[in-house]
């Protein structure tokens, strides 16, 4: 579905939205996978959007960082990514960043506290943290 430097964004991203605490971060809990059946599924008209927004983050991160967004500083990823919240930008997007930040945020959560059969919340991991007991 996406090729490797998508991918490599892609997991970035995640992992700066939720990152891997005393809990595992998005992309260790299936948060891409979740994403990727998704955009395979009932998200399919959005896969080309994604990956227009995934070069339009690695264009922002090259703008303001000289570097692929993968491979910035987890603190650089946060601190750009707040830029991109506020609109902040400097590359050309190819939608309002604040608009593709709500969106990718959105999809994230979904992904993380999730049924893990939808391929998200690998384990129930985020279940468990929030202290979510399944009974039945």
């Amino acid at each position: 579905m996406f090729e490797h430097t998508q991918m490599k964004c892609l997991h970035a991203l995640l992992d700066t939205i939720i990152p891997p605490d005393d809990y595992p971060g998005a992309v260790e809990a299936g948060v891409g996978d979740y994403l990727q059946r998704q955009l395979a599924g009932d998200l399919a008209e959005s896969l080309s959007s994604y990956e227009t927004w995934l070069a339009d983050l690695d264009a922002e991160a090259r703008a303001v960082n000289g570097t692929d967004f993968a491979d910035m500083t987890p603190r650089e990823r946060a601190e750009l990514l707040t830029r991109v919240e506020t609109g902040v930008v400097k590359a050309r997007w190819s939608i309002e960043p604040a608009a593709f930040f709500r969106e990718i945020v959105e999809h994230c959560a979904e992904g993380y506290y999730s049924d893990s059969g939808n391929g998200g919340n690998r384990g129930g991991i985020a279940w468990r943290m929030i202290g979510f007991e399944v009974t039945g």
